[in-house]
This record gives structure tokens, C-alpha cells and sequence, in this order.
């Protein structure tokens, strides 16, 4: 199954537009779970009569197992090629969602999401990031973008479908035929998807552009560096999740229905879409580091404006900027990986840092529900999510500052 590394030439040419178009489709129909679980968090919370938190574990499941899953899936990915892994992942999706749709209990649903998460979303995020990023090099930010743009497209694509689809047939029944489309979507895609990446190497991009010493990024050991990005990872995850998770029970416990927080939603995903196409253009202009602080700051700034408005119209004009200001927060960490780590190790890392920002928007998806239950309101949330942003704002801060006071520059890829 396996077949040799793609002719360098092919990089940054119009075959690898058409595979980055198989991955946007793979990313859109191998993330739909992760969207899916927030709109039918208040019918399975009614079906089964639990509390709010209890109701967000299956989402909190689901993101550390995919997390967990990058890593495994990216790993087998490096060796046996893309295919194999995308035909286990559309398995796992189809199966996931039947499973969900046919569970009895919140526990088995919870299990269903794990599988969903653990094997089968998790070969449709991080190993399509690190492959995508070998396969260009001027546009790479732009194209890392794209690629990343698929997780906001099925946000924005899949919430008002399935909400329709548990007002007409119910949400088991709509389940099933997720994972039914999705999975035979996942498996058709992934035949275009045999061919290894080019083998690149470190090289600056030009004669005026300081070499950045790979062994030492940000002036720090590798496994430090790696460790200040986890962290950043989780801590804006953690308050990236609280609208994204719990914005269709804000709506309802406002008392204006589930459908308009999925509209919210939504919006929000599809505001995402620009700000990540957007970010991967401001990317490859300024650098993976200042892109992040840029977001993260942003991000901030949407977070704070929930706190004063609670109307219809207000939340959704929020919405809107929240998704416009964060989109893209979580690819930047894939370009930073890109321009500071040696690229031999870049699968690797990008599976570490992206399972650290899935983990963060399962803690944050569970805290937020705990903190709801605990204080009877949603404000506290947001401002605990406040806090987790100033820590990811924070570290941002202090790795650009290394990099300003080193006179670092960007690396960029040459073809061995």
C-alpha cells in the first residue's frame, strides 16, 4: 500500500491543489462530529434526564480521544501513507455515529464519540495539517489554512442540518445517516490520497533572512519550546470552547430555542472559515508567532463581549466576531512548528500540539458545563474562559519576545 515519496516538482503545483481539495473535503465530513454533539446537547440532556455537565462529557471524551488519536493516527500515517489510516477513520465514523444513534444510555453514548474521536476524526485533523504543510512551500500558511478551514466548514455546515434533521426524524435517526454519508463520503475521498509527500528540508528562504538555529527554537530546548506551545495550545482552547460548546444551551436557557443557537453556531464557524483563509494570507506575510498573538488577543476581546450583552441580536453579531477573531489561532501552531523545529520532526509535533488544543477544548467544553451547574449561569464561564485566554495571551507574549530579542527570522523549505 505504501508507495515511494512524490516528485519534488509536484510541490506548490496544481496536483497539489487538487489533493488539498480531497483534504477539505475529508476534513469536512471527518469533523462533523465535533459540531454534531453541541446541537443534540439539550435533547440528550432532556432524553436521558442528566445535568448539564454530564451532558458535555460525551464532547469531552470525544476531543481527548481525538487528541490521543492524532498522535496514533499520524505515526501509522508516516509509515503505511494516508490511505489505510482514512479507510480505518471512515470505519470508525460510520460506526460512531450508528453506535450514538442507537445508544441507551449516556455512557454508550459517550463511548460512541470516543470512537468517533480516538480513530475516526483523528484521521482527518492533524495528519491532514502536518501532510498538507509538506506539500507546499511559498504558500504554505495559505494552504495549511485551507486544510484547517474544513473543521469551521462542517461547523458551519452541519449544525442547521442536523437540527432540522431532529425537528423532521429525530436525532437517532439522523445519527445513523450521518454516519452513513460520512463514512462512504471519507472513503471515497481518501482514493485520491495514495501518494506520499516530497521530502523537504530546512533552508532559509532567502539571502536577507536569518537562519533560525532549529536546535534551539525560541532559544529553548526542543522539549521545552514544544511543552510552552502545548500549553498555549490547551489554555486557548480551553476558552475557545466555551461559546463553540455550550452556545446552542446559552440560547435555549435565554429562551430563544435551540435553532437559534445553532444559526449562532453556525455563524460562527462560518466566520471562522474567513478569519483561518484570512490569518494563512497574514501568515506567510509576518510569521507563525505573531499570527498567534494576533488571535489570541483577539479572541480575548470577543470573550469579554458576551459578558455585557445577552440579546438575540447582539449574541449573534458576537458570534460572528468570536468566529472572525479566533479561526486562526489553532493552524498558526502548525506554521510555528513549520518555522522553528527541524521539519523531519514536524508530523510529530503538530500531532502533540493539536492533541494539546483538542484537549483544551475538551476541558474547556466540560469545565464550562461544570461551572454552569455549580453557579446556576453561564457568565461565570465565560469568565473563566477569560482567565485560560490571558494565560495562552501570556505565553504568546513571552515566546515572541525571545524571538524579537534573537533576531530570529523565518525558515523556509527547500526540496532535497
Amino acid at each position: 500500500m505504501s508507495t515511494p515519496p512524490a516528485d519534488p516538482s509536484l510541490i506548490d503545483s496544481r496536483h497539489a491543489a487538487w489533493r488539498l481539495l480531497a483534504t477539505l473535503g475529508l476534513v469536512v465530513l471527518g469533523n462533523s462530529s465535533m459540531y454534531v454533539v453541541s446541537v443534540v446537547l439539550p435533547t440528550v440532556q432532556a432524553e436521558f434526564g442528566i445535568s448539564r455537565a454530564d451532558a458535555s462529557l460525551p464532547y469531552t471524551m470525544m476531543m481527548v480521544c481525538l487528541g490521543l488519536g492524532g498522535i496514533w493516527t499520524g505515526r501509522l500515517a508516516d509509515r503505511h501513507g494516508l490511505t489505510p489510516v482514512l479507510w480505518i477513520g471512515s470505519l470508525a465514523v460510520c460506526g460512531g455515529f450508528v453506535w450514538a444513534g442507537l445508544s441507551g444510555s449516556i455512557w454508550a453514548f459517550g463511548l460512541a464519540h470516543g470512537l468517533l474521536g480516538l480513530i475516526g476524526s483523528s484521521s482527518t485533523f492533524a495528519p491532514l495539517i502536518a501532510d498538507t504543510a509538506l506539500w507546499w512551500n511559498r504558500r504554505r500558511g495559505i494552504a495549511v489554512a485551507i486544510c484547517a478551514s474544513g473543521n469551521y466548514i462542517a461547523g458551519a455546515l452541519w449544525p442547521p442540518i442536523v437540527q432540522h434533521g431532529i425537528e423532521t426524524i429525530g436525532w437517532r435517526h439522523t445519527y445513523v445517516l450521518m454516519g452513513i454519508f460520512c463514512g462512504l463520503g471519507m472513503f471515497a475521498l481518501s482514493l485520491r490520497m495514495r501518494q506520499r509527500p516530497p521530502l523537504v528540508s530546512a533552508a532559509p528562504a532567502n539571502a536577507q533572512t536569518p537562519a533560525v538555529d532549529r536546535s534551539r527554537p525560541f532559544g529553548l530546548s526542543p522539549a521545552h519550546a514544544q511543552l510552552a506551545l502545548c500549553v498555549a495550545g490547551m489554555a486557548c482552547c480551553v476558552a475557545m470552547a466555551m461559546p463553540q460548546v455550550h452556545i446552542v444551551a446559552y440560547c435555549t436557557d435565554l429562551g430563544f430555542g435551540a435553532a437559534r443557537g445553532a444559526e449562532m453556531l453556525s455563524l460562527m464557524l462560518a466566520c471562522g472559515i474567513v478569519s483561518r483563509l484570512v490569518s494563512g494570507v497574514i501568515c506567510d506575510r509576518i510569521g507563525g508567532i505573531r499570527t498567534l498573538l494576533m488571535g489570541s488577543a483577539l479572541q480575548g476581546v470577543a470573550l469579554l463581549l458576551f459578558l455585557p450583552f445577552d440579546g438575540m441580536v447582539p449574541l449573534y453579531v458576537i458570534s460572528a466576531m468570536f468566529g472572525l477573531f479566533q479561526g486562526g489561532i489553532v493552524p498558526s501552531y502548525a506554521i510555528i512548528i513549520r518555522e522553528h523545529f527541524a521539519p523531519e520532526e514536524a508530523g510529530a509535533r503538530v500531532g502533540s500540539v493539536i492533541m494539546a488544543t483538542l484537549v483544551g477544548m475538551a476541558l474547556g467544553g466540560w469545565l464550562s458545563g461544570w461551572v454552569f451547574d455549580v453557579t446556576g449561569s453561564y457568565r461565570a464561564a465565560f469568565i473563566n474562559g477569560i482567565g485560560w485566554n490571558l494565560l495562552n495571551v501570556s505565553i504568546a507574549v513571552w515566546l515572541y519576545r525571545r524571538v524579537r530579542s534573537q533576531g530570529q527570522g523565518t525558515g523556509g523549505l527547500s526540496v532535497v
